[in-house]
């Protein structure tokens, strides 16, 4: 039979019958190899025998019942034993290692596997007892060994061993560098050289994967005929395999489950696989739930974008088009599963695959997308009820512990929302419609992160609130919309946290064999109330979160809500963008660009969104990171200078041309401040050629149009880069203006700039007439201060020729007429008496109208920006005609010190001046100007500059004073540098335009390294952060942090020391505090006092906020030295001012900021890292940095600070001071870090540990205490005779008197541990030592007594006071009854709990009790009160005003004594 003749070619008689009998003892593992000879044999014909076996085969296994018992009785009748052939076919299916193994045995391999499938699938196989459970996985497991795992790899050079030069007759390779030991450990590890695999050409991968095709299609046809229903091992094994290979190769064309397929029609690998998976989840492998759940949970890593692998976690697959695909064909396979089989079978299977890709997700922004669509697909084919449920399960779970799972909660919600929204059915309650509402997506599960303690979390809540804007949906927008409504307040579903319940536990849920069951939720939710302010306010505070993708959210959002007009676009609201284009984060800046962009893109006709777009954009400019520069630029070219077109082809209906003049016209009237900046970008863009002629000539085109002036600015800033201009244009506006005076102020100066640009191209006679059109125009003095000035700058381009020389000749020539001709009319008014009265005349005049200056502020003005060009033309009569009019009429104060000269001198040899203030004020400019030319003038006149500031009452003046000065200060540093001082002191000026103009020009000199941090400068520089004006304050914050930091990052540290001293007026030190200052100074920086110490704190804390670490592990030591010790040591005197330098000193370093920043930053477990591995790696790094750190400063704080401490608080309890507060204060703050290190300091001293421990114990009582009174002050206005029947032992005590009342008489008298003298410092702490000095030793019990005793005798002076009108109209209260009202004990008990003493404890120490009315205190005067019962029974209590008897002898005789004298006798 050829049957009979295929099968000798496996030489199956030839096999030993005891090997074959091994194998199976042994069930196929750990088996002897077949013999070399038989082996070989076998491997030299190759897999042509095995092939053809299974195709004669194949007919018994497709045929019916009657040819399949002939298979068996012929493989009998032959003499060919059933387990032989499957011990043979064993050898070559299980093998150790694959990957050494060449082509021809994987090969023999692959077809040895499909021949024991194919006899599996043989009716008779189970009677003859060929399957075997573990050469069954054997067999499915080879689809995966014997493909090549580096097939897709690049290949190494010379590494490429080919299968084909083997040759048949050739043994087994083997490996050629390491021996077969070396070989099992690498494989039992999973090491492995990439040398000793083999590697195939693609003919050769091609003859493996049709080896593994046949492999799939025998194993598909056997579980169509065979089932595994009692085998779920098996089971498991077949799901596994098929799941790997639905994404072993990509598929063509795409796949379809509808239709019942052919198996032998089907090439491809993953349509094989799902068609092996959905033969699994029928009924005929097993029980369907089970079934399904298993194949679901093979394919959940799929869905995942995971690869199992063979480690225990599976690892994340690199997104690309097969990864995606293969999820595709998984979501799509899922979904036919659903549409096959029962709702019963598959709908709870379906909720609990959702449920383990909600909770497995990875913190990735792709996996966690690509999951969330994932969800949304397959939560689609869920009918409405189960919908609900699972979305109330989402809910709970967005309240999860971990960072991740609300993210994905957020994804999965925003994926929903862009769906459409489900009807509810019918029979769905409404409780359970909720959830199917986008309603409940988008004010519960995205607006309801809004707070999370994660700032990733309520971030990308703020990114989903903002996409849901985009979704073009009105439901959408109006559920935002409610939100925000001002009509009524808002109800949100709020809830703390949820717990995970499942059969799982939580750390296993990632791993490779957890239980695929329903996951459970379940949190304590509560409802909330919120009103529209509330929820604008938290979108203002979110816009400056500490976190960068915060802030970028909340901008985002903002945008959305403006844009869609859920929120008004109001000057405040809009604000906040533009505030954020100068935030300290470079991405944040950006992003408020962007989003400023898209919001002038969307309401471009809002005037109020063009301002804050250019107050935004501008100034960005000239920010100092050049990526935000060139985002600037980039948004200015796309709004304005993109849109500017030829005038004859505008039109208003072209909105982005429109839009563009509207921002010019702005720039050139409500925002005429920003061209600062505008211009910076005109610099930065004529460095690139940018403006070519076609613009310019644009722009000139809308020179006659209803742009007129929005195009002379931006004339005014190209015109200087382009050489060809259309000029006869430009001359005939300029004719225009001269002719006319209707031209707006900002215009004509913008024509002046454009007539100095193009000086240099026009010939001499146009230049001739455009100078004296200019000189006649400014000699009738008609024109605004601002056209003079653009004047002056117009003459000196129209002047400038070839050499320095002739330029200035011609401007002395012009300007120097000006220069003459100003100085004969101010000699005219103020040399004449009749010129004075004509000027006293002209103010009356002037005075109904105030828009028009002065002519004589106009003749200075003048005066002064001549000068500028013709120093040399300005006499020494014309600097005395300007000083007389700044000659003060105010009488000036006596110098402090009469022997010393002023530091400054009055123009005294002037009298008085009457000029208005808006003159003098204009005087100092030009003065200043003047100065600026000369030196010798400026010597003069820098001293009565710096006591005008001084003596002036007025603002203007006192304004350009400053302004003057600091410009002199950069022409002449020397010389102004002694008057910083005069300068600074107004950083206290009443004025806050004053303080803040001061601010920024000091900034700038410090910046320019014109002044240096000398004297008091400093201190007075960083006051200004509790300037009363919040603007001014944080200003100061950004000018020190992000200007001046930068420049000396040790500035801070290096004046902290003395900043304790100098705000504290302490100057008792010989270093510090010891610069020059008037008394009015010193009066007007001082923060000295009570009144002033929350402001020393927040300068304080600023300060220590931008320490480095080092910086504060320094500090904390240079305070302990500095100050401390200096007390300690007597130094420094510990009086009324020491204390509060000590004060200042303990507060300081009880401070968080104080703390190095690895000991205040605990790693937080919301925002670790998913990875475990790495989180781990990162936590244990942190933990060694935090220790390493912690062992130095504690070192250094026990050995140089704890010694400190305990000396000064011994010094301190001696002289009672109330600082002793403060100290205990910080040491109960360091005692939480360093309470095993103080113990072990304090091991050879054990007394001095327990005192300080004892003194703890009773600082931490007396707080307590305080707190309770402090609260019993605000609550309880009583009388202290109305106390509660119910209230304890320690409130009982805290009502009794302090000191006899009239009401009381003597019945109850002052308890306190030592007597004070009347007006002294509240009782120190005292410890165990100073207690124990009493004529007896005390107990613990006796010591706490006294302390709530004398914290009563404190508490009840207010109570007494706070009832006193009320005293007279009530009973006068028994003191020792007061206090026993609420211990009475139960007299009729027990005998032992009756006749307990006094003073023992009725429950605990914490409650200590005596009997009613037994508390007896003696008084100082020896009376005693008379009492019914037995004194045996008493508690007597000595007072402490009484002096201590003598300490009683005790009777005690050692026993060496003793014993000497028996000798003796």
């Amino acid at each position: 039979m050829e049957l009979v003749s295929a099968l000798d070619l496996l030489k199956i008689k030839t096999v030993s019958r005891v090997w074959v009998d091994s194998v199976w003892g042994l069930e196929f593992t750990e088996a002897e190899p077949l013999d070399v000879a038989v082996e070989d044999e076998l491997i030299s014909n190759g897999p042509d025998a095995f092939r053809t076996v299974y195709k004669l085969l194949l007919p018994f296994a497709t045929d019916g019942e009657g040819n399949a018992e002939n298979v068996w009785t012929v493989l009998g009748d032959s003499g060919i034993s059933t387990h032989a052939l499957v011990a043979v076919l064993s050898h070559f299916v299980v093998r150790r290692n694959f990957k050494t193994a060449d082509l021809t045995y994987r090969l023999v391999a692959l077809q040895a596997a499909s021949l024991y499938l194919l006899l599996l699938g043989i009716p008779g196989s189970i009677a003859n007892k060929v399957f075997h459970p573990v050469l069954f996985d054997a067999c499915l497991d080879l689809a995966k060994k014997c493909w090549p795992q580096d097939s897709g790899k690049k290949r190494k050079k010379d590494a490429f061993k080919s299968s084909q030069g083997v040759s048949k007759g050739r043994k087994r390779s083997k490996p050629h560098r390491k021996d077969d030991e070396e070989e099992m450990e690498a494989d039992v590890f999973g090491e492995s050289n990439e040398d000793e695999e083999m590697l195939f050409s693609g003919r050769d991968l091609l003859e493996i994967r049709n080896g593994i095709v046949l492999l799939v299609k025998t194993l598909l046809k056997l579980l169509t005929r065979f089932s595994l229903k009692d085998k779920p091992q098996c089971v498991l094994k077949c799901a596994k395999i098929f799941t790997q290979l639905t994404h072993f190769e990509p598929v063509i064309g795409e796949l379809t489950f509808e239709k019942e397929p052919v198996i032998d029609d089907m090439g491809m690998l993953p349509e094989l696989a799902y068609h092996g998976l959905k033969l699994l989840c029928l009924p005929k492998q097993g029980d369907g739930t089970e079934a399904v759940k298993l194949v679901f949970h093979r394919l959940l890593y799929v869905l995942l974008m995971m690869s199992e692998g063979d480690s225990s976690r599976p690892s994340l697959l690199v997104p690309g088009a097969a990864v995606f695909t293969a999820r595709d064909q998984a979501i799509k396979f899922v979904c036919h599963i659903v549409d096959e089989l029962k709702e019963v079978v598959v709908l709870p299977t379906l909720c609990i695959l959702l449920q383990h890709i909600c909770v497995q997700m990875v913190d990735k922004v792709e996996y966690r997308s690509s999951g969330a669509q994932t969800v949304v697909k397959l939560l689609a084919k869920m009918p409405c009820a189960k919908y609900a449920s699972f979305m109330q399960w989402l809910h709970a779970f967005s309240l999860h512990s971990k960072v991740v799972r609300r993210m994905f909660a957020l994804d999965v919600a925003m994926a929903l929302i862009e769906q459409p929204e489900r009807q509810p059915e019918s029979s769905l309650s409404p409780e359970e419609a909720i959830f199917l509402q986008h309603k409940f997506l988008v004010q519960v599960m995205v607006f309801g992160r809004r707070s999370d303690r994660a700032p990733s979390v309520r971030g990308h809540a703020l990114s989903c609130l903002a996409r849901c804007l985009e979704l073009q949906s009105p439901n959408t927008v109006e559920n935002i919309q409610e939100l925000f409504s001002a009509t009524s307040a808002q109800t949100v579903l709020e809830t703390e946290g949820c717990e995970v319940t499942s059969n799982v536990h939580e750390t296993n849920l990632q791993k490779m064999g957890i239980n695929f069951k329903t996951i459970e939720m379940t949190g304590k939710g509560e409802v909330t109330t919120f009103e529209s302010k509330e929820t604008m306010a938290l979108l203002k505070r979110r816009s400056s979160d500490e976190k960068t993708n915060v802030r970028k959210s909340a901008l985002q959002a903002l945008m959305g809500l403006l844009k869609h007009s859920v929120i008004p676009c109001t000057q405040e609201n809009l604000a906040i963008l533009s505030d954020r284009c100068r935030d300290p984060a470079v991405s944040v800046k950006k992003k408020a660009l962007q989003c400023l962009m898209d919001l002038l893109a969307a309401l471009p006709g809002s005037s109020l969104v063009q301002m804050a777009w250019l107050r935004g954009v501008v100034p960005a400019i000239v920010d100092s990171e050049s990526s935000v520069q060139e985002k600037a630029l980039e948004c200015l070219d796309q709004a304005i200078i993109g849109q500017i077109k030829s005038g004859g082809t505008y039109s208003n209906q072209h909105v982005s041309q429109k839009l563009a003049w509207d921002l010019l016209g702005l720039l050139c009237g409500e925002s005429q401040d920003l061209g600062r900046y505008f211009s910076k970008a005109f610099v930065i863009w004529s460095k690139q050629n940018k403006f070519p002629s076609a613009f310019v000539n644009h722009l000139i085109s809308h020179t006659g149009l209803e742009h007129a002036s929005a195009a002379w600015l931006l004339l005014s800033k190209v015109s200087g880069s382009c050489s060809r201009l259309n000029y006869g244009k430009i001359l005939d506006a300029w004719d225009e203006m001269i002719r006319t005076s209707n031209v707006p102020v900002s215009t004509s100066c913008d024509i002046l700039c454009v007539i100095g640009n193009i000086a240099a191209h026009l010939n001499d006679e146009t230049k001739s007439r455009i100078v004296d059109d200019i000189m006649k125009w400014l000699k009738s003095f008609e024109v605004p201060l601002e056209i003079i000035g653009a004047s002056i700058e117009t003459l000196f381009q129209l002047l400038k020729v070839e050499t320095v020389k002739d330029t200035q000749r011609m401007l002395n020539k012009h300007c120097g007429e000006l220069v003459s001709i100003c100085e004969s009319y101010l000699s005219s008014v103020i040399l004449n008496e009749d010129g004075l009265q004509n000027f006293n005349e002209d103010l009356v005049v002037r005075a109904f109208n105030s828009l028009t200056p002065y002519p004589y502020v106009k003749h200075l003005y003048t005066l002064g920006v001549a000068a500028l060009q013709c120093p040399a033309q300005v006499g020494k009569r014309t600097s005395l005609l300007v000083q007389s009019i700044l000659a003060s009429n105010v009488e000036l104060p006596s110098a402090d010190n009469p022997d010393e000269p002023p530091a400054t001198q009055p123009l005294s040899q002037f009298k008085a001046s009457s000029l208005p203030t808006v003159v003098r004020a204009h005087a100092f400019i030009t003065l200043g100007k003047l100065c600026l030319q000369n030196e010798d003038l400026a010597k003069s006149c820098i001293p009565a500059l710096a006591r005008e500031l001084e003596v002036s009452t007025e603002v203007p003046v006192r304004c350009n004073v400053v302004v003057v000065m600091c410009d002199l200060c950069m022409r002449y540093t020397t010389m102004v540098d002694r008057y910083i001082p005069n300068i600074s002191a107004c950083l206290k000026d009443r004025e806050p335009l004053i303080r803040e103009q001061t601010l920024i020009l000091l900034t700038n000199l410090l910046q320019e390294e014109f002044v240096k941090w000398k004297g008091s400068l400093f201190f007075r520089f960083v006051a200004v952060l509790v300037d009363p004006e919040p603007k001014i304050a944080s200003l100061c914050e950004f000018c020190l942090v992000h200007l001046l930091l930068k420049r000396n990052p040790t500035m801070f540290s290096q004046h902290f020391i003395e900043c304790i001293f100098h705000f504290n007026s302490y100057e008792k030190h010989e270093k510090y505090n010891k610069f020059p200052q008037t008394a009015r100074e010193r009066a007007q920086f001082s923060l000295q006092g009570a009144k002033n110490k929350e402001k020393r704190m927040k300068i304080y804390r600023f300060l220590l906020e931008h320490f480095t670490d080092e910086q504060r592990f320094n500090i904390t030591a240079k305070i302990s030295q500095t100050i401390l010790a200096n007390f300690v040591d007597g130094i420094l005197p510990l009086d009324a001012e020491g204390a509060e330098i000590l004060s200042d000193a303990f507060d300081v370093l009880s401070l968080k900021e104080i703390k190095l920043s690895a000991m205040r930053s605990p790693v937080e477990r919301d925002e670790q890292q998913d990875d475990e591995q790495l989180a781990m790696a990162n936590a244990v790094m942190q933990v060694a940095q935090k220790k390493l750190i912690s062992q130095v400063q504690k070192k250094n704080f026990i050995e140089n600070v704890i010694p400190i401490i305990i000396a000064l608080k011994t010094m301190l309890e001696k002289k009672r001071f109330p600082v002793l507060k403060d100290l205990m204060g910080y040491l109960q703050v360091m005692m939480q870090d360093y309470r095993s290190e103080v113990k072990d300091f304090f091991a050879a001293d054990e007394q001095l540990a327990a005192e300080l421990e004892y003194d703890m114990k009773r600082f931490e009582k007396e707080q307590e205490m305080e707190q309770q009174m402090s609260s019993r002050r605000v609550t309880d206005s009583r009388p202290a005779s109305t106390l509660p029947s119910n209230v304890t032992a320690g409130a009982a005590l805290a009502t009794v008197p302090a000191s006899p009342s009239p009401s009381v008489g003597r019945t109850v008298l002052a308890v306190q541990a030592t007597p004070q003298m009347p007006g002294s410092a509240p009782p120190c702490f005292l410890s165990p030592k100073n207690v124990g000095s009493s004529s007896r030793r005390q107990t613990l019990s006796t010591s706490e007594v006294l302390s709530k005793a004398r914290t009563a005798a404190r508490a009840s002076r207010l109570l007494q006071g706070r009832a006193g009108s009320a005293s007279n109209q009530n009973t006068p209260v028994d003191g020792s009854a007061m206090i026993s009202r609420r211990l009475q004990s139960s007299t009729t008990g027990d005998s032992s709990v009756a006749n307990r003493a006094i003073s023992t404890p009725q429950r605990s120490m914490t409650e200590v009790t005596f009997g009613d009315g037994l508390s007896v205190i003696f008084s100082a005067h020896g009376t005693e009160p008379k009492y019914p019962g037995n004194k045996d029974n008493m508690l007597f209590l000595m007072s402490p005003d009484k002096p201590h008897a003598p300490p009683k002898q005790w009777n005690v005789e050692s026993p060496l004594c003793r014993k000497a004298r028996g000798h003796r006798l």
